[in-house]
């Protein structure tokens, strides 16, 4: 039996993946020991138990930034959480860690190289987090879910997706979905999502628009997010959601998407082979901008920037855009070609060549 210790999380970036490839592990070896290790504040203290997976906790340590108290503070309670990983480690007979980036992979990678365990990261952004490059230096086993990501040693394994999406039938799939979101089947769908938060800009631009892109012959389902301001204009064919617990078919019924461009939401439209107008958030780094551009540069998908996608944009060249059937068979092409729905499986081949070595 082999002993898993997985670390990352903080965000559903780094607990995602994490959990998809907990899952393939799971599924390939019933008798192997998954133990996770993330923090109490992070979202990995809900989705880790629910999912059915032991989690351990370490404290939350985040890199200083600039000199205060918690710089002060931060070698003391790093050496704690390193030491409580090591003595994780040894207690639980780990044979490998996989980490995923966050507050609780960066002890995790300094423990592996203490206690002599092989170690494998896996970077979901196209521009790395500060912990996964430190990660980089303890190990040669290293995967990216994007062609372009700079990382020491990387190896390009995809994005471990949830098996809802990599196992995905789409035309079973687009049937259920049609049924389920009550659809009709004879017009085309575009799928419009701004992330589990929502996107004010996506929100304002579409509603502005909906009847005029439904009087070109689509429905829309609109994912508005949980915490949006907005009210339902009440329009035939358009569909308002807070959320969606089942994005597998959202997908697979989606003919076009309107949507930000965060790592996993970019890998699994690519996954399904959505043509794709990307609007990233911006606010941050520029990562979104990065994480679209594999798929941008295949012509499977257009960027805009957020300020402007507005109702103008819309009508002279979305709107013409989604009238084009060519061009978006063309898009969608391009865009399965650069998905990947073997991340999981990947992952596996990385971990156990990490094993093997």
């Amino acid at each position: 039996m082999t002993r898993y210790l997985l670390a990352g999380g903080g965000t559903a970036g780094h607990v995602n993946p994490l959990l998809a490839t907990a899952d393939a592990l799971r599924a390939r070896e019933p008798d192997a020991e998954v133990v996770v290790l993330g923090t109490k504040e992070g979202l990995e203290a809900r989705l880790v138990p629910e999912r059915g997976y032991e989690l351990v906790t370490i404290p939350k340590v985040p890199f200083p930034r600039r000199i205060n108290g918690a710089a002060m503070r931060f070698p003391g309670l790093f050496r704690q959480a390193r030491a409580q990983t090591v003595r994780l480690i040894a207690d639980r007979s780990i044979d490998v860690v996989v980490g995923f980036g966050g507050y609780a992979s960066t002890p995790a990678y300094v423990a592996s190289k203490k206690a002599k365990v092989p170690l494998v990261v896996h970077e979901a952004n196209a521009r790395p987090g500060l912990a996964n490059r430190l990660g980089t230096r303890y190990t040669t086993f290293v995967g990216v879910a994007f062609h372009g990501t700079r990382l020491k040693n990387a190896r390009f394994v995809g994005m471990p997706l949830r098996s809802e999406i990599e196992q995905i039938d789409i035309d079973a799939a687009r049937r259920e979905g049609i049924a389920r979101f009550d659809l009709d089947p004879d017009r085309r769908t575009l799928l419009v999502t701004g992330g589990s938060q929502g996107a004010r800009r996506l929100n304002s631009t579409v509603i502005d628009t909906a009847a005029t892109i439904i009087g070109n012959g689509w429905q829309i389902i609109h994912l508005v997010g949980g915490k949006a301001d907005v009210a339902d204009p009440g329009i035939e064919h358009y569909h308002m959601m807070r959320y969606c617990d089942r994005m597998d078919l959202a997908l697979a019924v989606a003919d076009f998407a309107v949507s930000r461009a965060g790592a996993a939401t970019v890998s699994e439209l690519t996954a399904v082979g959505v043509p794709t107008v990307y609007v990233p958030y911006p606010v941050g780094n520029g990562e979104q901008r990065l994480n679209a551009a594999d798929v941008v540069g295949a012509n499977g998908a257009l960027l805009i920037a957020d300020a402007l996608f507005v109702p103008d944009w819309v009508n002279t060249t979305l709107i013409p855009l989604l009238n084009d059937r060519v061009r978006l068979h063309d898009m969608a092409v391009q865009s399965r070609h650069i998905g990947s729905r073997e991340g999981s499986q990947r992952m596996l081949q990385l971990i156990d060549d990490a094993l093997d070595n």
